[in-house]
């Protein structure tokens, strides 16, 4: 899994607030970048974090993959 899709990942899963949830699909699709929420305040703080576990490797691989096949929008 690339950065982006796990990250998007662990934001989703990190946060029972709406909002912060919608982010991490918006990421996940592209609709918005990492820079972005970076400038933020809202969701700075929870960026870092899930940058944070994802430098620890604290991620199942096959629940990312769930996620993104389950909030991926693709377009044909």
């Amino acid at each position: 899994m690339d950065k982006v899709t796990c990250i998007a990942y662990l934001l989703y899963q990190s946060s029972k607030r709406q909002d912060i949830r919608e982010k991490a699909i918006q990421l996940l699709n592209g609709d918005v970048s990492i820079r972005d929420l970076k400038r933020n305040p809202a969701f700075k703080a929870h960026l870092v974090l899930a940058e944070s576990a994802l430098r620890k490797n604290n991620i199942d691989k096959h629940q990312v993959q769930i996620f993104a096949e389950e909030f991926m929008l693709l377009e044909v």
